[in-house]
């Protein structure tokens, strides 16, 4: 039976190790992933390194790194663990894998930067407990999405479920933009709000309720309707993603514009009656809401929900879809709705998916785009409702 000695020694004539000065050359086109237990890693790390334990690596790996042909160079304390999880590895198929020699101690040892990583506190760790055993997410995930910034359109409608299940995920950042107050006819849908805060702002509503879901999350509050002369002042504030809950065209169209002109994915979401749609514009990858919809139809043509109804728990399924497609996008994972069009109708429970192509001759993000400024609509309706 073999020692301990010997079984490392044989793993190490079966794989292939690096030191510190060639794994220091490599750091731009490698993956660095740490497998010290959690203590070791709040100490320091290889800078951009992530952080699987040795117990969990053959769990984990496939979600973290699914292409079995990415470059990665493992590394421990001194460069035992790492050895054998360099040959766990190589038997799972992965292609490119090193050991580093002397572990994170070399690199120590010949001054290569360190950094001390952003850690979850024990009481966000048992908050967001469930997304850290997702592998997509891990911890990871979840510090990508306590640092991600999600600008609401609206907080009617769609924006209620999308706000509360993205606080609820954990996003540090949410703006939201809404002039309105909130009115008994919106309690019917509107679940950011309830009988207490009537006349209130939404936004000061919907304020209070996240903030008492999750204390986690900052709320950048825009108390205003969403126009030519102030976008540009509250996208200057930073967003990841736009969450579009718009009810009415002028503010659809103006969002549009407006991230393609930042290159700021928007998650669209529409609702009427018993109709839902979903989907992602991503500027410069696939389509935008003008590559659909050039222009407005006439507003007789274009009623609000106001004006045809909506279903209660419409809203609640296609907003906590936006929410999904946001997280998403803040995450960097998964197959977003950029150029698809998800189509729900409530009445008869069925799904659709249509194609939608990116247009060369939009007027917006087109090959020679014909609108490079922002226009009002002005024959439209104003305001922000859902």
């Amino acid at each position: 039976m073999a020692t301990y000695r010997e079984l490392l020694a044989r793993v190490k004539g079966e794989i292939d190790e690096v030191g510190a000065a060639e794994a220091r050359e490599r750091q731009g086109e490698t993956l660095f992933v740490d497998v010290r237990e959690r203590d070791e890693w709040e100490e320091g790390i290889v800078p951009g390194a992530v952080h699987i334990p040795r117990g969990n690596l053959e769990s984990r790996i496939e979600g973290l790194v699914p292409d079995r042909s990415r470059q990665i160079v493992l590394y421990c304390s001194g460069g035992s663990r790492s050895a054998f999880a360099a040959k766990a590895l190589q038997d799972l198929g992965y292609e490119h894998v090193t050991s580093l020699t002397g572990g994170f101690t070399d690199w120590k040892r010949n001054g290569f930067p360190i950094e001390t990583p952003r850690s979850l506190s024990p009481d966000q760790r048992r908050r967001y407990s469930r997304h850290l055993l997702i592998p997509e997410v891990g911890e990871a995930g979840q510090e990508r999405l306590l640092g991600g910034r999600v600008l609401l359109i609206g907080a009617g409608g769609l924006g209620s479920p999308a706000s509360l299940y993205l606080a609820a995920a954990g996003v540090g950042t949410l703006g939201i933009v809404d002039a309105d107050v909130v009115d008994d006819s919106n309690l019917q849908r509107q679940i950011v709000h309830s009988t207490d805060t009537l006349g209130e702002p939404k936004v000061d509503s919907a304020k209070r309720t996240i903030q008492a879901l999750n204390p986690d999350v900052e709320v950048k509050t825009y108390e205003e309707r969403l126009t030519s002369e102030n976008v540009e002042r509250i996208l200057g504030d930073g967003w990841d993603v736009i969450v579009d809950g718009a009810d009415n065209f002028p503010t659809r169209y103006l969002v549009n514009d407006a991230s393609v002109w930042h290159g700021i994915p928007v998650v669209h979401g529409s609702i009427y009656r018993f109709e839902g749609q979903v989907t992602v514009f991503q500027p410069g990858e696939g389509p935008c809401y003008r590559c659909l919809f050039p222009s407005p139809p006439p507003p007789e043509l274009a009623p609000s929900c106001a004006e045809g109804g909506v279903l209660g728990v419409l809203p609640g399924i296609v907003g906590s879809l936006q929410a999904n497609e946001a997280l998403k996008l803040v995450l960097g994972i998964g197959d977003s709705l950029q150029g698809r069009l998800l189509l729900l109708d409530a009445l008869g429970t069925t799904i659709d998916e249509v194609a939608v192509q990116r247009d060369p001759n939009c007027p917006v993000c087109g090959e020679h785009p014909s609108i490079t400024e922002y226009v009002d609509y002005v024959e439209f309706c104003q305001g922000v409702r859902s």
